[in-house]
């Protein structure tokens, strides 16, 4: 009788194709000097080149999610990875930004199906009283891709063509690949006509429409720390850059942990959107306090920066795991194809809507202004009664 699977080695790959596909989606920012030298390309054109991926993996997270709940994760995982290997071994062929642009944008199109099939692939193997923790582990995935982006990418580019950097890259995407096809089982599922969510969970309920709406909002208070961080430490707190590399890189630690620990205590409350109420609730708490410490130019300012950059980044994994949970194993592809489309789209938006609020009011006012948001967000989470409802259909 063949053994059993190691739910914690899906785990692991599940990790490892989440962070190569950050590599690919996020390492690209790594090389915006490398493009300057090589190409003579201004901040805008660099920034067009690195946004390419980011696009693709936007667009095709729907259509992936669909893909996936029909053929299931393992052979979704490995078309994808193998796909992404294609593309980043022709963008490290090319030789000009427009051809590097497109086959960018090809791998993040590809890469895109990591995001909901590995979730996918830790509430299927996970019981319902781990897959917090599960979850959050998962949820690592993205920081630790950036880290070893940051790491590898300049320095392999230094001394050459920012092309080289790609073939690491190419080789990372390669190795995941075999991993996963090898590694990697479907979860078990029953037999479709017998399962009772085959319907549209969103016509069932608001429920996942709720979550979805809460993440999207609770996407500007993070992906304002994480974008402005280093400039308001330099620029308004007068740190040196290393200094203020090194806050951020804590942060980021502390970050990280702290989606361990609200992944354990959801599993121990029985629940996920109870921790992601109180969640957003710390999370428009703490921006408030950040406001306020800045106003006042407080040292304590840059402990409620690190503060702020754990608990705004908490909620990712709960709800994650209650969209993965609540649409069941024939809907959850699709499901979180919305849920991380819509916070794409909100990314997206964050980076000039705020950074042009900050050219006016400064940093104080917008930081109040973004307290505002999860503080917004926090009634419009749905009922626990409700989540077990539909945890209990889908199990």
């Amino acid at each position: 009788m063949p053994q059993k699977p190691s739910r914690w080695l899906m785990l692991g790959l599940a990790v490892l194709a989440q962070a190569t596909s950050s590599i690919v989606v996020n390492g690209m920012a790594f090389l915006i000097p490398q493009m300057n030298h090589q190409w003579g390309l201004d901040l805008f054109g660099s920034g067009l080149l690195i946004a390419m991926p980011l696009a693709g993996t936007m667009l095709t997270l729907i259509i992936w999610g669909a893909i996936i709940d029909r053929i299931g994760e393992k052979l979704s995982l490995g078309i994808a990875l193998a796909s992404t290997t294609v593309f980043i071994c022709a963008a490290a062929l090319s030789n000009s930004p427009l051809l590097l642009g497109v086959f960018l944008f090809l791998a993040g199109a590809a890469t895109a199906c990591t995001n909901s099939a590995g979730g996918r692939v830790v509430v299927g193997w996970f019981p319902q009283r781990q897959r917090g923790l599960a979850m959050g582990i998962r949820q690592m995935a993205q920081p630790l891709g950036v880290s070893v982006a940051s790491l590898l990418l300049p320095a392999i580019a230094a001394d050459g063509r920012l092309q080289d950097s790609l073939w690491v890259v190419t080789a990372i995407a390669g190795l995941v690949t075999v991993a996963c096809w090898l590694g990697i089982s479907n979860p078990a599922r029953r037999a479709r006509r017998a399962d009772p969510l085959q319907e549209n969970p969103y016509r069932q309920s608001g429920f996942l429409l709720r979550i979805h709406l809460v993440s999207a909002v609770l996407v500007i208070p993070q992906f304002t720390v994480w974008t402005f961080s280093l400039v308001w430490l330099i620029g308004d707190r007068q740190l040196s850059p290393p200094l203020a590399g090194l806050v951020i890189a804590l942060a980021q630690l502390t970050g990280a942990l702290g989606r361990i620990a609200v992944g354990i205590w959801s599993d121990r409350v029985g629940s996920r959107v109870v921790p992601l109420r109180i969640v957003a609730l710390a999370a428009g708490f703490a921006m408030g306090l950040l406001a306020l410490t800045d106003w006042l130019d407080s040292p304590w300012s840059v402990a409620l920066l690190v503060l702020a950059s754990v608990v705004t980044v908490a909620d990712n994994g709960l709800a994650f795991t209650s969209v993965a949970e609540v649409s069941g194993p024939y809907w959850s592809g699709r499901a979180l194809g919305v849920q991380n489309t819509g916070q794409y789209l909100i990314s997206a938006i964050v980076p000039p809507a705020i950074g042009g609020f900050i050219g006016l009011c400064g940093f104080p006012l917008t930081f109040a202004l973004i307290a505002v948001a999860p503080l917004l967000a926090a009634p419009l989470v749905p009922q626990q009664a409700a989540e077990h409802r539909a945890t209990a259909a889908a199990s």
